[in-house]
């Protein structure tokens, strides 16, 4: 009997020494063999126990270090880029994202083959071969899914044989993720998404790891480890985004005092958990105006003091959940639906109802109030006279007036019309004593006439105040005393050429005539004749006779 007992324990031993042998998935996935502790949490819908054995002669093992790796890619090596929309209220949906990086020139075709980029150089330089891998190849080949082996090749490390896809194919990436003790099989592109419910994970951080093998024509090829921390959280992931009008910056948390200050609550919510639910806001904005409870995200509140406050925000909803156990009792026959005077609770079980559990979240600020610039205004524009030939531009002057604080430098931008494309954009210091009120002049330069926006800004260390305006430069007006000036000169040149040449004129007549005699007193007298002269021929509503002639005999 003692004999017997002993063979039946050998035979034991040998039925669960290739058990023992054989690869698990926690050993392959991760760097130490997973603890007890990670396997306390419920079953992941879809995925399975890291138990399970893994089939290293399909699927390789390398660790890290081994020379293998240098070789697993042509080209170089493939980076893989893990992450995910973390934090994810629990109940919720978390996804990851999961993207491989090939190394330069080489990318995935429409097929799912991976090529080489037009016109690209790598290290290697051009290779004569579209083709990195011709995945397309090896299957019309029959060495993948129409060959005898198809079983044999066509599955996942667990054995379980890859999906079935008509048309084009899934892809020629094996992804395994890994979290909680448990994996997930995908057959992919270059990326891929894996979506996961919260509802049976434990709240905190949690680790997430994925393998990536690409297929060969008789095994697969380790290509990429990748690892992310995600959150699961029981309070609702809520941010405030809060902004004003005239605040300089925005990341400060410094606004200005009279002004309306935005605050718009943003919920992380990316799987759309809280779509169906009402959701309520109460807003604290510590300035001791009260308590305010609204279903509206966005609210304007405006602080009228100086100083230091502390903003307070609790975002609340109700989301399906299980209902909690009832308490033990004596077994009863289970009653018809609705009877009268029926247990709440009972008929709740009996429904198969859901409760639901209240979820909050929480937001919390400091905000500094100071005074700053409220509002600026252009109350007059003016063209600049200038009495000195100026060039082509053309100067305007723009009188300013702001509220609030004295503004320490004034900035323009000069644009067209429709205020997208800027022409000229200029910033200079603001000169105004401190007691007197916000009223400056600015001069601004516009290149030639035309239709032009101009912004117009004030600033000082916490605040920019801003206004815009069409402004309309037209030509210069000719009746300007530039121009009147410049038409006096035109004229007056004009006018003494046109007498030089006169002159000139009578001038060689005058010479042509030869007198008799030598008369001395005549000479003297040449230009006021050739005056005399033109004044005759130009102007002879006003000639008069010469009285010389009268007293001269022998003349008519």
């Amino acid at each position: 009997m003692g004999y017997l007992c002993y063979f039946l324990g050998f035979l034991l031993l040998a039925a669960r020494l290739p058990l023992d042998a054989a690869k698990r998935f926690h050993e392959v996935l991760s760097n130490e063999r997973t603890s007890g502790y990670t396997r306390e949490h419920n079953q992941l819908s879809g995925w399975s126990s890291d138990e399970n054995e893994w089939n290293e002669k399909l699927y390789p093992v390398w660790k890290r270090g081994d020379p293998r790796w240098k070789h697993s890619w042509k080209g170089g090596n493939v980076q893989v880029a893990l992450t995910s929309d973390s934090p994810a209220l629990v109940g919720s949906n978390i996804t990851f994202a999961v993207k491989l990086v090939f190394p330069r020139c080489q990318k995935e075709d429409a097929n799912g083959d991976i090529v080489y980029e037009k016109n690209c150089r790598n290290d290697i330089g051009s290779s004569p071969d579209p083709y990195v891998y011709n995945w397309t190849e090896w299957i019309e080949d029959g060495d993948l899914e129409n060959g005898t082996n198809q079983n044999h090749y066509n599955v996942f490390p667990d054995g379980r044989p890859f999906p079935h896809h008509h048309g084009r194919r899934k892809g020629n990436f094996i992804y395994v993720f890994h979290t909680l003790g448990q994996y997930f099989q995908k057959l992919g592109r270059c990326s891929e998404n894996v979506s996961m419910n919260t509802a049976n994970v434990k709240l905190g951080p949690q680790l997430m790891e994925v393998a990536v093998y690409g297929r060969n024509r008789r095994t697969h090829v380790p290509l990429a480890k990748a690892k992310v921390v995600y959150l699961v959280t029981d309070q609702i992931p809520v941010s405030v985004n809060i902004s004003q009008k005239n605040d300089r910056y925005s990341s400060d948390e410094t606004f200005l005092r009279d002004l309306p200050v935005t605050f718009n609550v943003l919920i992380h919510d990316p799987s759309h958990f809280l779509n169906e639910s009402a959701i309520y806001y109460k807003w604290d904005f510590g300035d001791k105006t009260g308590l305010i409870v609204s279903n509206n995200h966005i609210l304007n509140h405006t602080y009228v003091l100086n100083g230091n406050f502390s903003f307070n925000l609790t975002v609340q909803t109700a989301v399906p959940g299980p209902c909690p156990s009832p308490t033990p009792r004596p077994p009863k026959p289970t009653p018809p639906l609705f009877p009268a005077g029926a247990n709440p609770l009972e008929l709740r079980e009996i429904l198969g109802e859901d409760c639901k559990i209240t979820r909050d979240g929480y937001f919390k600020a400091p905000i500094t109030i100071v005074e700053g610039i409220l509002e600026v205004n252009i109350i007059r524009m003016s063209g600049v006279q200038m009495h000195t030939p100026q060039p082509d531009d053309s100067l305007m002057d723009f009188v300013v007036t702001c509220q609030g604080t004295i503004p320490t430098e004034v900035c323009t931008v000069i644009s067209d019309p429709s205020c997208q494309i800027a022409q000229n954009t200029a910033c200079s210091p603001v000169d105004v004593d401190v007691g007197d009120p916000c009223l400056l002049t600015v001069r601004r330069a516009f290149n030639g006439s035309g239709t032009y926006c101009m912004n117009l800004t004030l600033g000082d260390d916490v605040s920019l105040a801003l206004t815009s305006t069409l402004v309309s430069v037209s030509g210069r007006d000719a009746g300007s005393p530039v121009r009147m000036a410049n038409g006096a000169l035109v004229s007056v040149g004009c006018l003494a050429i046109f007498v030089i040449g006169i002159a000139l004129w009578g001038y060689k007549k005058h010479k042509e005539y030869k007198p008799i005699g030598k008369s001395t007193g005549f000479r003297g007298q040449g230009l006021n004749v050739l005056l005399n002269h033109a004044k005759v021929k130009f102007f002879p509503g006003s000639r008069e006779k010469d009285p010389l002639l009268k007293n001269r005999p022998g003349i008519l």
